[in-house]
């Protein structure tokens, strides 16, 4: 099966600064973190939830093409995307 996003849902981790969201590949849950410094030059260690949780919906598309991408090189269920893996 392929990975798919269907839940749009998103949550901020204050512990990692990140942002949290999950994939899945048939019925088993992939669960991704996206980096701080994957989001955005707008984006600081200062940044509010609101700021990290709007660049991830500016940017939903693109992250979830990164996810893909880092998801078929290394199957798994806990991933972290990090700038690199938006080039």
């Amino acid at each position: 099966m392929a990975l798919i996003f269907p839940n749009r849902s998103r949550s901020f981790d204050e512990a990692r600064k990140g942002v949290r969201f999950t994939g899945y590949d048939g019925m088993f849950e992939v669960r991704f973190l996206i980096e701080d410094a994957a989001l955005g030059s707008a984006i600081t260690r200062d940044s509010s939830e609101a700021a990290y949780l709007n660049a991830f919906d500016a940017a939903r598309s693109s992250i979830q093409e990164a996810a893909l991408r880092v998801y078929q090189h290394r199957r798994g269920n806990n991933f972290t995307l990090r700038a690199e893996d938006f080039r």
